[in-house]
C-alpha cells in the first residue's frame, strides 16, 4: 500500500466532501439566500429545538421536500463517485474506504465554508452504497422493523447505521472495513451531539415529544411519526389484550 495514494484518496475525498450542496441548492433556488439554522418550537412546550447543521434537512424545511431530497442525493453522489473510482482502480487496496471516510469529514467540516457543515448521514450512505449496497438494504430493513416494534422513529432511522458495524466485520473480517465503519459512526454521532443532547434534556424535563413531534423536528415527515404513535407493534399488542 502506498502512502502517496493514501494521501491522494484522503485529499480527494475531503475536497469533494466539502462541497456544500445545501448552500448550492439554496443559491440556485433563491440567489443571495442562505440556509437558515433549524429552530422550531417543541409542540406542547415553550422549548426551542435548534440545529445549526447546513444539511438536506435544513433545505427541506426552508425550501420544501423536493429540494431537500435533491440535496440529499447530491450529498450521497459527491462521496459515492470518488469511492467508486478508487474501488475500481485499486480493488485490492483500501483507498476507496479512505476516500469515503474523508468525504464524510469534508461534509461535516467543509474547507470552503469555515468548517461549518452538515451531520454526514447522506454522505455516509453514499459511500456505503458503493462499498456494500446489500448491507445498506438489509441493515436498514432490520432497523425499520426494530423501530416499528418499539415505536421509536429514531431507532428506525439510526439502527441501520449502527448495524453496519457488525455487518461489515462479519461479511469481510477486514480491519480496514471495520475501521472505516466505526470511524464514520463516530463522526456522525459526534456531529449530532447537540441535537441528541436536546432530546435527552426534553426527556429529563418530562417534555418528551411524541414520535410525530420528533419526526417533524428532525425533518422526517409527521405522517411516519404519527403512524409509529398509533400502530407500532407494542401499541397493537396492548389493544389486542384489551
Amino acid at each position: 500500500m502506498s502512502y502517496f495514494w493514501i494521501a491522494i484518496a484522503a485529499i480527494i475525498g475531503y475536497l469533494t466532501g466539502s462541497i456544500s450542496f445545501a448552500r448550492v441548492i439554496a443559491r440556485l433556488k433563491s440567489p443571495g439566500t442562505i440556509v437558515k439554522m433549524i429552530r422550531q418550537q417543541v409542540p406542547g412546550s415553550e422549548t426551542m429545538f435548534e440545529s445549526d447543521a447546513i444539511s438536506a434537512t435544513a433545505v427541506r424545511m426552508q425550501f420544501g421536500t423536493g429540494y431537500g431530497c435533491l440535496t440529499a442525493i447530491l450529498d450521497m453522489v459527491k462521496v459515492a463517485i470518488p469511492t467508486f473510482i478508487f474501488m475500481h482502480i485499486f480493488p485490492d487496496q483500501p483507498y476507496f474506504l479512505i476516500a469515503a471516510a474523508f468525504g464524510v469529514v469534508g461534509h461535516d467540516l467543509p474547507l470552503y465554508h469555515g468548517f461549518n457543515g452538515g451531520r454526514g448521514e447522506s454522505p455516509i450512505f453514499g459511500g456505503l452504497l458503493i462499498i456494500d449496497w446489500l448491507g445498506v438494504v438489509i441493515t436498514n430493513l432490520v432497523g425499520w422493523l426494530l423501530g416499528m416494534i418499539c415505536g421509536n422513529i429514531l431507532v428506525l432511522r439510526w439502527s441501520g447505521l449502527v448495524l453496519m458495524i457488525p455487518w461489515l466485520w462479519f461479511r469481510t473480517h477486514n480491519l480496514w472495513y471495520l475501521a472505516y465503519i466505526v470511524f464514520v459512526n463516530i463522526m456522525y454521532w459526534y456531529a449530532m451531539r447537540r441535537e441528541i443532547r436536546q432530546y435527552f434534556q426534553l426527556r429529563d424535563a418530562g417534555e418528551e415529544p411524541t414520535q410525530e413531534d420528533i419526526a417533524q423536528l428532525w425533518g422526517m415527515g409527521s405522517r411516519l411519526g404519527n403512524m409509529l404513535d398509533q400502530y407500532n407493534l407494542l401499541v397493537l399488542f396492548r389493544r389486542i389484550k384489551r
